[in-house]
C-alpha cells in the first residue's frame, strides 16, 4: 500500500513538484500492482485530502475554512479514517482490490465550485 494525496489527482496549487510526485506514486502503485499480481500481491494508493494533523494544523484559518466549505462534508477528516482504510486494504477482506486509488477526502475532490 502507499499513500499519495489528492494532490496527485488533482494537482497542488503553488506546490508543482509535490502533486507530480504524489501522481507519480499513483502510476507506481498501477504498474506495481500488475506485476504482484502474479503472484497474488495487491497494491493500492491512499489519496488523503486534508486530515486533522500537525502539518494541516500550521495552515491558517482562512484556507482551512476554505476547504471546508469546498468539501461535501463540511470538515477535515480525522488521521484516524485514514488508518481504518488502510486497515481495511491490508485485510483479507480485501483481497480483490489491487491497483485501485481511493481518495479520503470527505468529497473535496468532487466539487467544483
Amino acid at each position: 500500500m502507499n499513500v499519495s494525496s489528492i494532490a496527485g489527482l488533482m494537482g497542488a496549487w503553488e506546490q508543482p513538484s509535490y502533486g507530480a510526485t504524489k501522481a507519480g506514486l499513483i502510476g507506481l502503485t498501477k504498474s506495481l500492482a500488475i506485476e504482484g499480481g502474479k503472484h497474488n500481491i495487491t497494491v493500492n494508493v491512499v489519496c488523503p485530502g486534508f486530515i486533522e494533523t500537525e502539518a494541516v494544523g500550521l495552515c491558517d484559518d482562512g484556507m482551512k475554512e476554505r476547504v471546508r466549505k469546498r468539501t461535501a462534508l463540511r470538515r477535515l477528516g480525522k488521521p484516524q479514517e485514514v488508518a481504518d482504510l488502510a486497515v481495511f486494504l491490508s485485510s483479507p477482506a480485501a483481497s480483490y482490490i489491487t491497483g485501485a486509488v481511493i481518495p479520503v477526502t470527505g468529497g473535496m475532490d468532487l466539487l467544483i465550485f
